[in-house]
């Protein structure tokens, strides 16, 4: 008998698998933090023979080589990545026994990158399981435009062929299993669903319903804006990362902190937005621990930008210590968590900012207020229509662009509040007034807001 077990990332929208029989497993696309997959096979009783990767990754810092080195196992990596450490090269075809009747398989499923190679658990001689990688995705497919911009329409070509390539050698009943696509910008779309089948797939994926002409106008139309800090990602990969290093950051109190933000530095408030618009140090950004922080952090921050990281508490740190390691943001500079008033220096005030519902926003401008509204939501989002007058500018680019933001208070809305919230607390800490909209978007029509598209 097999096994497969999944271990979700949800702050970076990826999974990872571990599989295989009753003494001996494979692991696919590992994280950087290789404990609790060191501690996934402890549970089953089993030792990690392979660490297997589907390609060289864009969009985290993999585990794969350290976990390689601490378990033994062999290091699968796709024959065409160009990297610069020791490991077994796979080509398409190749196998490699896990276990007793279990054998793992490699395809060629070139497209979210040129050496793309998805794995194959077969049970005796049966496919059993199918690891994507970028390539097949609950419904979309891995997004081809992350290696180099003069490939992406040939690379979206590719990603077409390989998911022929799939459904054409498994069983419908196989279930298909992608690291990318679950809240991913690996992802070309995001997935629907939290589980799929090839047979599934075969009559619900563009890549397998829609000519390939057509499915590569229609994903390249759709493809989102890159997070800059992806350009270090695979780099780092190829390099060979180093091991991960969790151990706790040195504690600031409020002399450091305000040293720290003096010198340019970036300070980091984990807590919930409504704690942060509440009370919170003067300069300091909102990043909630509890939402995509690593994603939208490493997107906005300067890289290698020192960070201080301040929570609630310690328990708070070290998850975000480790969600940001996952994407090369390495070893905060310090933290510091407990109550706020400990995070400022004798004699100062914290800051603070309101925060409000769209139907405030609409008393304001029915007031005849002269307000600001800012639209930090990406640019699909705001096709779908907008609030009439906004100005836009996408979180990932506010923190470069605020001289843009016309002067009055500005009242600053996404789609939920998460990213209004890092949007307020980057205007706060620039000087300017400004309003939180926590509010579901939707609320902007019942509110009576005029919306508009185009």
């Amino acid at each position: 008998m097999f096994f497969v077990d999944t271990l979700e990332f949800e702050g970076l929208g990826n999974r990872s698998y571990l599989a295989g029989g009753p003494s001996a497993a494979v692991v696919v696309d590992p994280p950087r933090d290789i404990d609790q997959v060191i501690a996934a096979a402890a549970r089953r009783g089993v030792r990690i023979a392979y660490v297997a990767e589907t390609h060289v990754h864009n969009d985290y810092i993999t585990g794969g080589l350290e976990l390689a080195r601490v378990t033994g196992a062999q290091y699968l990596v796709p024959a065409g990545a160009h990297v610069s450490f020791a490991r077994t090269a796979v080509a398409d075809g190749d196998t490699a026994g896990v276990d007793t009747g279990l054998v793992l398989r490699a395809i060629a499923t070139p497209g979210h990158t040129p050496h793309h190679t998805s794995y194959v658990l077969e049970e005796d001689g049966r496919g059993v399981a199918a690891f994507t990688g970028g390539s097949l995705l609950i419904g979309t497919v891995g997004r081809p435009d992350l290696v180099e911009p003069r490939l992406t329409e040939q690379l979206a070509r590719a990603q077409h062929a390989s998911a022929h390539r799939l459904v054409a050698e498994l069983d419908d009943e196989v279930p298909v299993l992608p690291t990318h696509g679950f809240g991913s910008f690996c992802s070309s779309s995001q997935a629907e669903g939290d589980a799929t089948t090839i047979g599934k797939e075969r009559t619900s994926n563009d890549a397998l319903t829609l000519d390939v002409d057509t499915f590569v106008a229609q994903m390249l139309a759709g493809l989102e804006d890159v997070p800059a800090y992806y350009a270090h990602m695979g780099p780092a990969n190829a390099a060979g990362p180093a091991p991960v290093d969790l151990t706790p950051p040195r504690r600031a109190d409020g002399e450091e902190i305000a040293s720290r933000l003096a010198a340019g530095e970036w300070v980091v408030d984990l807590r919930s937005r409504m704690a942060f618009a509440d009370g919170h140090v003067a300069g300091s950004f909102n990043f909630e621990g509890d939402g995509k922080l690593a994603t939208y952090l490493a997107w906005l921050i300067p890289w290698g930008k020192p960070v201080t990281l301040l929570a609630d508490t310690p328990e708070q740190i070290a998850d975000a210590q480790r969600e940001l390691a996952r994407v090369g943001i390495d070893r905060p500079a310090a933290a510091a968590t407990g109550d706020p008033a400990g995070w400022i220096r004798a004699g100062e005030q914290l800051a603070s900012f309101p925060r409000a519902r769209f139907a405030d926003l609409a008393d304001v401008r029915e007031r005849g207020d002269d307000v600001v509204v800012l639209d930090v939501r990406r640019d699909s989002e705001r096709a779908g229509g907008f609030i009439e007058g906004s100005v836009h500018i996408p979180i990932h680019e506010l923190h470069g662009r605020i001289g843009e933001v016309p002067d009055g208070t500005v009242w600053v809305h996404c789609a939920g509040g998460m990213r209004a919230a890092i949007a307020a607390s980057l205007l706060d800490a620039a000087g300017r007034d400004v309003v939180a909209v926590d509010d579901g978007f939707d609320a902007a029509t019942d509110a009576g807001l005029p919306l508009t598209s185009g």
